[in-house]
Formats: C-alpha cells, structure tokens, sequence
C-alpha cells in the first residue's frame, strides 16, 4: 500500500524485519519443545537465542534467496551464519515451511487486527459523541433521496453507531477464527514432529493449535477474516455516502472540516469539496477487493499447494493497511464534522409542511373516514404542494372533506415536530445502554 493511505503502526507489523523475527521466534520456541522432548540437545535449544537481539539482514536474506529461490531456506540459512552451522542443524526438526509461513500469517493478521479494533473504538467514540451533541436536532428522514418523515441528526449517527457496533463484535469473532497456529509437519500428520510443540509454540505467541492442519491452515479462515473487513469496508463507505450528500450545496445540512489555507479546487476558489469522504469510499472498494480472492482461496490441491500465496502476500498487508487508515480517516471527520442545525429545519420546511402527510392520513382513518379516501384527500391537497408551491397545512384547512372530519386545532397539532423525537430516548437507550 502507498505511503498516502498508510499509518506506520500497520505497515511496521508486514515489514521484513516484522516477519523475519516472528520466524525465528517460531524456530526458537519449537526448539525449546523439541528439547524439552530430547529430540534435540538443550544447549543447542539455548544457543538458538544467541540471535534474540539481532537484526536480520534483509538484503542477505534476499541475496541467499536469489539463488535458492526459497525464501525459508534462505532465512534458515542466514540463521546459521548468525548462531553456527552446529547449532543451527537442530534448527526446523521435522517443519515444514507452511508451519512457519501460515502461523506468522496469522500471528500477523491478530496484531493488524489489534490495532483495526482501536480503530473501531475511536471511529464508535466520535459517533457516539456526535450523537448526543445532536439527539433532538432535527432533520428530515429521506427515503428514495425524497423527504419522507423528521428524524434526528442524533438517530443518523445512532444507527452508524449500532452498524459499527456490529462490525466490532465481527472484528472480535474474526480475531479469534484467525488466531491458529500450526507446527504439523509435512501433509500435518506430525510424523516427523511431535503435537507438542505446536501445542508449545501456539501458547508463546498468543495462538491456539490449529485441529487439524493438512500442512496447511485452512483457507475457511482466512475468507471469514477477510470478509468481515470487507463489511466493514462497506459500513464504511455507508458513512461517508450520507455525509457526502449532507455536503450538496443544495442540502449543506454538515460538510468537512475545512482548515485554514485549505484549497477545494485549483480551478475554482470558491470550492469546499468533501475529498476525505469522497477518498473513503475509493478506500472501501479496496478494501472489499479482497474479499473474492479470499473465498477462493478456500480450495487448494490435497493437502497444499501454492496458489493462495501470492494473494495473501498482496491483501493482507494492502487490505489491513488500507482499512486502518480508513477508520481513522472516518473518526477524524466525523470528529471534526461542521453540523448546520438550521439548514436542517430549512430543508425539512422547504415543502411547507408536506412531510406531516401520514399524521393527517392516520387521523383522518381514526376519525372514520375508510383508508382509500383518506389517502385521496391527503394526496390531493400534497400534490398542491408539489406542483404549484402550495402551503400543505393552509390546504387541508381549506378542504371541506378534511374539515368535515378533523377540526382545525386537530389539523393544526399535526404539525408539531415533537410527534416525530417522543421516542428518541428509547431509541438511544437501545443503543447505547451496553
């Protein structure tokens, strides 16, 4: 992932020297459970730690890999140049090198995965805090892009609150489906390596003993895990596409911060675009990109071939990065989010009172007139409004068949925008009580 869309604390955990030292520490650990068993000498266990605290060489690592053409081998290699050839014969008893690639893979995807749940927490934080700031503002509900009913500026970040909620306990349960290790051996019969040092190097890092490994952790997991970041890629983009349209110049209902000597446009001064929410939906897509290849990733030959590495090489690094960048983009606009309470009660009074149309439906059926006329006489007096800018309320006032049922003080409390927020408190109570 290029450097624009990328925060250090992700990108260190896919670098080189990242994996490289979970490698060793993969060797290590399993040395010190296969000594534990005798199967190596103990010295030789603990003269494997002589290179805890040194930097492997990436270039010569690349350089022993350019004639091996295996990058564990070449790894391995270098490895005995640090601790010594004696030593380093008891190093890989009875591995494979799937059992260092996939529990490093996923060592990797559980610390990515770390650092996407504080993401969540700082983008469910925000909304949170936007959400009470803005409880009883009102704003009118679309629906189709067309007014439709009042709502709340606090019930809109509400749901996006509940939406990522979701997305977290996702998170949560895909960390967990991806926190496997495997230290099985060749075609994972352990033939050549006892249980218990898979049981004992998962436990060092963090993992648990994947049940059954065919050389190979399976790819189910993976698909999960890459699918939920897709969800939230799209919870996302679901965010952003709501904010982006409060920013139309025609609606301007809330808009992106935009900071002193920032500039919208080099062709036009006057412009104040939403790019950071634009650039979030771009980043969803990104993110959602590897959701198929994941899935497809699930059917490998027998017991293992190759065909998923070189996609997990490209989205797990692209894929986390991007997404972490992305929540904490979102928390920062909706952190900083420009709200204009007033523009809301414009927009909602730009039909004259049309969006009260099913409270005057409803009381009209109540009063005894049957649903088809009902809805005749509302609809007649609404299409006033549309197509010749008519005052809704003056209408129906002056409509002999709705006055016949409802009085006018009955017509007039209709109107009143308390009706549609009588529930906001137990919406929020919903929401926010865990």
């Amino acid at each position: 992932m290029i450097p624009r869309y990328s925060r250090p604390d992700m990108v260190a955990i896919w670098s080189p020297e990242s994996k490289f030292r979970i490698w060793y520490e993969i060797e290590a650990h399993a040395c010190d459970a296969q000594a534990a068993l005798g199967v190596i000498p103990k010295e030789n266990a603990e003269a494997v730690w002589k290179a805890k605290d040194v930097a492997f060489d990436v270039a010569r690592i690349d350089e022993i890999e350019a004639v091996t053409k295996h990058d564990v081998i070449a790894f391995l290699t270098h490895l005995a140049e640090i601790i010594g050839n004696d030593t380093a014969r008891f190093v890989h008893q009875g591995m494979t090198s799937s059992d260092v690639l996939d529990t490093t893979f996923n060592i990797q995807l559980v610390r990515a995965t770390d650092l996407l749940l504080a993401g969540v927490d700082r983008v469910l934080a925000a909304l949170k805090t936007r959400a009470f700031e803005h409880k009883y503002t009102v704003r009118i509900g679309r629906s189709h892009g067309i007014h439709a009913e009042p709502t709340t500026m606090g019930l809109t970040f509400a749901r996006f609150y509940a939406e990522m909620d979701r997305n977290r306990n996702r998170l949560e349960k895909a960390r967990w489906e991806i926190a496997t290790g495997a230290v099985s051996g060749a075609v994972g019969t352990f033939a050549n390596i006892d249980p218990s040092v898979e049981e004992h190097v998962c436990a060092q890092l963090g993992l648990r003993a994947e049940p059954i490994s065919t050389q190979v952790i399976p790819r189910d997991r993976h698909a999960m895990f890459f699918a939920t970041l897709g969800v939230i890629g799209s919870s996302i983009e679901n965010i952003a596409t709501e904010l982006r349209h409060m920013q139309r110049t025609e609606v301007l209902e809330a808009e992106e911060f935009f900071s002193p000597g920032q500039k919208g446009s080099s062709a036009m001064p006057h412009k104040r675009n939403p790019v950071l929410t634009e650039n979030l939906t771009g980043l969803a897509r990104l993110v959602r990109m590897s959701v198929m290849p994941a899935l497809e990733n699930v059917t490998l030959w027998h017991e293992r071939d190759i065909s998923h590495s070189s996609v997990e090489r490209t989205i797990g690094p692209d894929t986390t990065i991007t997404l972490d960048f992305a929540l904490h983009r979102l928390a920062g606009v909706v952190e900083k989010l420009v709200i204009y309470p007033d523009n809301m009660l414009a927009n909602m009074n730009k039909f004259r009172g049309l969006v009260m149309s099913q409270r005057v439906l409803l009381a009209l059926t109540q009063a005894g007139v049957n649903r088809e006329d009902a809805y005749r006489l509302v609809q007649r007096n609404a299409m006033k409004v549309w197509e010749q800018g008519a005052d809704f309320k003056t209408e129906l006032l002056a409509d002999p068949e709705v006055t016949a049922a409802l009085s006018p003080a009955e017509i007039e409390e209709k109107f009143d925008l308390g009706y549609h927020t009588k529930h906001v408190d137990t919406i929020f109570a919903r929401v926010f009580s865990a």
